[in-house]
């Protein structure tokens, strides 16, 4: 497995069994103890993937996510440890930007498994791509988005529903794919998608004189130049 890695965990004994497993498997891994540590490696450096833990010193695991995807424009995949396992923990946990999720204990070879899974997703993907429709542009390698010239702050969730209209545009994506794109196999409940659509309009629509994301009832949205 030919990867970048930062590990970010503050229990020795788990960073070290991860670190040399992955490490045997052929991955660079560097390793961090803490959420500050991490956010400047996140800051200085390039990774395929991050693997994180929620509960840390000085800055939780969520915090340190939300600020990689936001300051250090982070696009590669963030797959979040945890002993914390109920729904709500999870949902918070994407909500920050993370792509998957694992709970403690975990096998390594269930951690290496779901690795390999976002890296291909995440290679597969796009070694990065401008997506432009209309005067709205994306950048899917810098996370960066403008609207006519001007810069756009999204969510990690804004983000991700935001790359997949506009990679299907101008057809109509059914929610659930959306929702399968956010929260893997975990949706929440329907309003909170709403949520997020009514956000990312917010700041994609609202200041501008036309709107581009389309709701197309009981079949989904579209992202489109065209009503």
């Amino acid at each position: 497995m030919n990867a970048s890695i930062l590990l970010v965990e503050d229990h020795r004994d788990i960073a070290e069994l991860v670190f040399d497993y992955l490490e045997a498997r052929g991955c660079s891994v560097d390793y961090a103890a803490d959420g500050r540590d991490a956010l400047r490696l996140g800051m200085d450096n390039p990774y395929d993937v991050v693997v994180l833990d929620i509960m840390l010193p000085g800055m939780d695991g969520l915090e340190l996510c939300r600020r990689l995807r936001g300051e250090a424009r982070l696009a590669s995949p963030v797959l979040m440890l945890t002993a914390r396992d109920t729904l709500t923990d999870k949902l918070a946990g994407f909500d920050s930007g993370a792509d998957d999720y694992l709970v403690k204990p975990f096998d390594l070879a269930e951690l290496e498994a779901r690795l390999r899974s976002l890296l291909r997703r995440s290679r597969g993907g796009a070694q990065g791509e401008v997506l432009v429709i209309a005067d709205l542009t994306f950048d899917t390698r810098s996370m960066k988005v403008s609207r006519a010239g001007q810069d756009l702050v999204l969510t990690p969730i804004g983000l991700k529903i935001l790359k997949v209209l506009m990679q299907e545009s101008p057809a109509v994506v059914d929610r659930r794919v959306i929702e399968r794109a956010i929260w893997g196999d975990l949706p929440p409940d329907s309003d909170a998608l709403r949520s997020h659509m009514y956000n990312l309009r917010k700041v994609v629509d609202k200041p501008f004189p036309r709107a581009l994301i389309h709701t197309l009832h009981s079949a989904g949205f579209r992202l489109a130049a065209d009503e």
